[in-house]
């Protein structure tokens, strides 16, 4: 097992840019696709995600602003948000981090040959979000079963909602074969169903509804992405009070990630289309009859939508506000700002592309995601504390896991009793996993 784990472990520590063309190209060759497809899409991949990387960075500025804003404002809150790659680089430093990788491949092809998930997850960097949930249940219990029971737990939940969410993500974004069980975004799912339900039952509410492509039409030129990003820039460094320099360049920043970032979200499907249709071969040759098979990626790949880019911005000065009004709260948004469009990902396609529900929904998500960071902020601590990271802060959590609702209601039935825990985390695995089973049959039959 200590064999295995290191293995893994070594696969991890390299990094997605390395880890994915390998991992890209394995399954490639698996399914049959040829070395040189599969070595080109693993290759495409790589360059997509690193150039999403370096868009994703042109936010920079924009956590500049809202910090100057803050300052201006008087904003102070106690618990810092040290961001997403810090927190998963917790996560894996744990005894449940050790564990993650083999751990969930193994659920995920036990799964997939027993017809209870449609998704191969191939996103193994992203198993972070499930060591998180452990880790955090390890540290607080002191029990490393509990926390991998949890961590499964977790990854077989997000798994049947990557599977149920599919759909949607084709007919919104175009991603035929593409699943996105992303411990992060597709956590806000069974939210957004909700809302998006309730709101098709009230009149006038319903037929509200704003997208990119409308404003395009009615005010041209200036409903385009770039002067949209642009004009959001104008205004955050204006409340920020940053001189006329300053001011342009965060303005220009962010309209270059309004059309940077769909560019790299486009490459990363072309990487990919190579490898969705050797698996779609593969099935009907293997397991005729057994279904569609979706390829499970990191939401990175579904982030270049224009409407979910500028709800983003949106949102940047949004959750600041929201952060100082909101009684209770004690964390204010820093390091995860730029992580938005990764809560907005799925929301929007399940929100049908209207981008009124989708702003409602967003808000609702957000208000709890403050509380839920706020509740994790002390097990968030306790575990970068244990493994001598950021010990020099008294209080720390992010928005990207701790405001994750997924990551807070499994900590709080895991932190109950270890019996509680075992039972629960069982049963909802259980209960998903067959459900889904069912589903999936019901489909296929169909």
């Amino acid at each position: 097992m200590q064999v295995i784990v290191n293995i893994f472990s070594s696969i991890s520590d390299l990094g997605k840019l390395v880890m994915m063309p390998i991992i890209i190209t394995l399954i490639g060759l698996i399914l049959g696709a040829g070395f040189g497809k599969s070595f080109r899409g693993g290759l495409t991949v790589a360059v997509g995600l690193l150039g999403l990387d370096v868009a994703t960075g042109l936010l920079g500025p924009l956590a500049t602003a809202v910090g100057a804003m803050s300052s201006r404002l008087g904003l102070s809150l106690s618990t810092v948000d040290i961001g997403w790659p810090a927190a998963a680089a917790a996560a894996f430093a744990t005894q449940v981090g050790s564990f993650i990788i083999p751990v969930c491949l193994l659920v995920n092809i036990i799964m997939i040959v027993t017809q209870t998930t449609q998704t191969v997850d191939v996103d193994i960097w992203n198993y972070w979000h499930f060591a998180f949930t452990g880790s955090l249940i390890t540290a607080v219990t002191g029990s490393l079963p509990l926390g991998l029971v949890a961590a499964v737990a977790n990854e077989v939940i997000i798994l049947v909602l990557g599977d149920v969410t599919a759909p949607a993500l084709d007919r919104t974004l175009a991603m035929p074969g593409v699943s996105l069980p992303h411990g992060f975004s597709t956590a806000f799912a069974p939210i957004a169903i909700v809302c998006n339900w309730v709101i098709e039952k009230i009149p006038g509410l319903r037929d509200i509804d704003f997208n990119l492509e409308k404003l395009q039409e009615k005010i041209g030129v200036f409903g385009e992405p770039v002067i949209v990003g642009f004009v959001l820039g104008i205004l955050i460094g204006l409340l920020g009070g940053q001189d006329f320099k300053t001011l342009i360049e965060t303005a220009v920043y962010l309209a270059a990630a309004m059309v940077i970032i769909p560019k790299m979200a486009a490459l990363l499907m072309e990487g990919l289309m190579p490898i969705s249709d050797a698996a779609s071969t593969f099935m009907d040759k293997h397991f005729q009859g057994k279904g569609k098979i979706y390829i499970g990626l990191d939401s990175a790949v579904g982030c270049g939508h224009p409407l979910t880019i500028a709800l983003s911005l949106i949102f940047v000065p949004l959750s600041v506000l929201l952060a100082f009004i909101l009684p209770g709260n004690t964390v204010l948004p820093a390091g995860d700002l730029g992580t938005f469009p990764f809560m907005f990902v799925l929301i929007l396609p399940l929100c049908k592309g209207n981008g009124f529900r989708s702003l409602i929904t967003g808000i609702i998500v957000m208000v709890l995601g403050f509380y839920f960071s706020t509740a994790l902020a002390a097990p968030t601590t306790l575990v970068c504390h244990s493994i001598d990271q950021y010990t020099e802060i008294a209080s720390l959590s992010s928005i990207c896991d701790g405001a994750n609702p997924l990551t807070w209601l499994l900590y709080t039935i895991g932190t109950i009793s270890p019996v509680v825990g075992y039972v629960v985390f069982a049963a909802i695995a259980l209960a998903f996993a067959v459900w889904n089973g069912i589903r999936i049959r019901k489909e296929n039959n169909a």
